[in-house]
């Protein structure tokens, strides 16, 4: 098991792909904090992996003083902190012409700011413990479509963090800090939007091949599948460094969706 006793945070953990990070951590032999703003789903997933091997911490990463609150209930639950995934993001549409301060404001501070002071309390303890970092972004961090432009810079800024202290936590303190980036992925959340929007309920089977060239998106259970190295020692040393989870290449390549 290649996270034996480790352990783990992972925000954003009672739907979607933090959900899937942490059930497989949980198999992968790690004890883990369930975090989120879902209680009642939060409670579920305990219940499922193992009152043992988790705890819940509901809370809300939009308020700056959460961070603290997020590393002292892991640390008070399990003695020790030896992985930190930042998953938890808010996805919202908006475009130039459509997004105002609040909304921009709102999703800079859950997905770069948030992560940026969970990093900053949890550092000591994963100093301790030659621990790691794995902020889970978006391969929109590019660019981005253009309804999703504060979304997009949110994810910008994520990634140029993980470069920045994948270097610098590194170097002085031993503590490694990785991205993975998803393409699209079917989590309820998506499921849910899309169908907000107008499209029909079995939307993920009427994908052309431009958008899926598998014939579907991507599961959360295979984006967990490639964050589990991260978390783990067999990549060695390796930091600074992010990781695309997507079916094309994402460099001169991102259609918008529909």
């Amino acid at each position: 098991m290649r996270l034996k006793d480790k352990a783990v945070i992972v925000t954003g953990s009672t739907l979607g792909i933090g959900k899937a990070i942490a059930q497989r951590a949980v198999a992968e032999g790690a004890r883990v904090l369930i975090h989120g703003l879902e209680a009642s789903e939060g409670e579920a997933l305990c219940e499922e992996l193992g009152q043992e091997r988790t705890a819940l911490h509901i809370d809300d990463l939009s308020q700056p003083e959460a961070a603290a609150r997020v590393i002292k209930a892991a640390v008070d639950a399990f003695g020790k902190l030896d992985v930190l995934v930042n998953n938890a993001g808010l996805v919202v549409t908006g475009r130039l012409e459509t997004a105002g301060a609040a909304e921009f404001d709102h999703v800079m501070a859950i997905n770069a700011r948030a992560p940026f002071l969970l990093i900053k309390a949890a550092y000591p303890y994963l100093r301790e413990t030659g621990g790691c970092v794995v902020n889970v972004g978006s391969v929109n961090a590019y660019c981005g479509e253009e309804n999703l432009l504060p979304y997009s810079m949110s994810k910008g800024a994520l990634m140029t963090m993980t470069r920045n202290l994948g270097d610098t936590l590194m170097r002085e303190g031993g503590v490694r800090v990785n991205q993975v980036n998803p393409g699209w992925v079917l989590t309820e959340n998506e499921r849910a939007r899309k169908e907000e929007q107008g499209m029909a309920a079995d939307w993920p089977a009427q994908l052309p091949k431009n958008f899926a060239p598998a014939g579907r998106i991507l599961a959360p259970e295979e984006i967990a599948a490639g964050v589990i190295p991260f978390m783990s020692e067999e990549i060695g040393p390796v930091s600074g460094t992010v990781y695309e989870m997507e079916q094309y290449p994402m460099i001169g390549r991102n259609p918008p969706k529909l």
